[in-house]
């Protein structure tokens, strides 16, 4: 069912209007005893789902007994992280996830189904796994928060993903991402209808469809003007048709057809946001498709330390380096400890070029050239200064610059057929 839905590329919501809207939903499901919240964590800032998550406390009050981060892989929030995106809310409320060991496998997608969407390109089943708090039969209301976006996974973040992948186990995460990497990133990036999102969509019908889980929407654009984030679009429901609205609003919004492929572009990376590559390549991801063949890609890095933010994914992305689709692929089938971690697997797919185009990074302090390069990627440093946001000419030479890869995609027609 939706609940409410209302958005436009031309307009801003104001936080009044999404509290009215949460208040009025929240007034239709009748009174709550326990509240689950699970909103995404400090790599989804600019989400707005931290305003949304006081909101809900300001709401619920004590009704609202836990807050759950969608940490996915990713490393748990620190005190001041928590502290920066969910302002007034108690830290008392929040609760880690463990990908690893905290997890319920809730049903299995059969490999059939797996075989059929995917075109033959992986034939496992898929285990639909959850963190065993949402299984707590008090809760009566559990609300995924999160922004829909493009991405190179699922083709637009959020709605299942937030469950499935965000609260999820380590065999489900490693399957989905590895289904994503296979069938082709460039087929799935701002698609909301994928094989990965239709894999999480059967599990949402077949295994977890009496969870009382209602999901909150959130589209955003950045206003290159002011360099603030505007919130677009708010679409809150209990199934698919709120994150579909979201997705066509999203790819109004956050997708960047640029008029001529581009020849030389530099991304840069918020230090607050990114400091691996596990989720500084959204620098390739989302810009793989706008960029020319023989292409120069500089991403500007000044916080990166590590590959992975999990330190067994960590040691297997310095093991195998981002080497192409076809190294990779070889690498899983020879090596248990890459068969084991196909999100790895993955993400290495993700992080390639295939050799179409070349990649620098060029970090802080926290990351020597040595290791840079011996995951397969160049060294430099870069002066982003004199740059703005989109085409510019430096000494003669045709720049594209992009401030924030997380907030859009970036392609030429000829590269993104819909």
């Amino acid at each position: 069912m939706l609940y409410f839905a209302e958005g436009s590329k031309d307009r801003t919501i104001s936080p009044e209007e999404v509290r009215r809207a949460l208040n009025s939903v929240f007034d239709s499901l009748g009174k709550k005893k326990r509240v689950l919240a699970i909103p995404p964590d400090f790599t989804r800032f600019n989400s707005y789902a931290g305003p949304i998550t006081e909101m809900v406390y300001d709401r619920f009050g004590t009704a609202l007994t836990d807050i759950m981060p969608a940490l996915g892989t990713h490393s748990p929030m620190t005190e001041s992280q928590i502290e920066r995106m969910f302002g007034h809310v108690p830290h008392n409320l929040f609760r880690v996830h463990d990908w690893r060991n905290d997890v319920v496998t809730v049903g299995e997608v059969p490999s059939e189904y797996v075989r059929e969407i995917s075109e033959g390109r992986v034939s496992y089943s898929w285990p639909a796994q959850v963190n065993r708090l949402l299984l707590d039969p008090s809760f009566d209301l559990i609300l995924s928060i999160g922004q829909v976006v493009p991405h190179e996974v699922i083709g637009m973040a959020n709605y299942t993903k937030n469950i499935f992948v965000g609260v999820g186990g380590a065999d489900g995460i490693n399957r989905s991402h590895y289904l994503g990497a296979t069938y082709g990133m460039e087929r799935i990036m701002g698609r909301a209808d994928t094989p990965v999102r239709a894999v999480m969509e059967y599990a949402r019908e077949h295994f977890i469809g009496s969870l009382p889980i209602l999901y909150i929407q959130t589209v955003l654009a950045k206003n290159f003007s002011t360099g603030k984030m505007e919130l677009k679009g708010l679409f809150i429901g209990d199934d698919s048709e709120c994150f579909k609205l979201a997705s066509r609003l999203s790819l109004e919004t956050n997708f960047n057809m640029v008029e001529r492929p581009i020849r030389k572009c530099v991304v840069y990376l918020d230090p607050e946001e990114f400091k691996s590559t596990w989720l500084g390549n959204k620098a390739i991801y989302r810009t793989r498709m706008a960029l020319a063949d023989g292409a120069e890609l500089i991403i500007v890095a000044p916080a990166l330390k590590e590959f992975g933010e999990d330190p067994a994914i960590d040691s297997l992305i310095r093991k195998y380096g981002y080497r192409g689709t076809p190294h990779t692929l070889k690498a899983v089938e020879e090596n248990a400890d890459l068969r084991d971690n196909l999100s790895a697997a993955a993400h290495l797919i993700h992080g390639s070029s295939e050799g179409r185009f070349t990649i620098t990074y060029c970090p802080g302090s926290g990351m020597p050239r040595q290791e840079i390069e011996s995951v397969g990627f160049g060294y430099g440093r870069y002066d982003i200064s004199s740059l703005k946001e989109g085409w510019n000419v430096i000494d003669g030479e045709e720049v594209y610059y992009i401030s924030n890869p997380a907030l859009g995609l970036w392609a030429h027609p000829d590269r993104f057929k819909d």
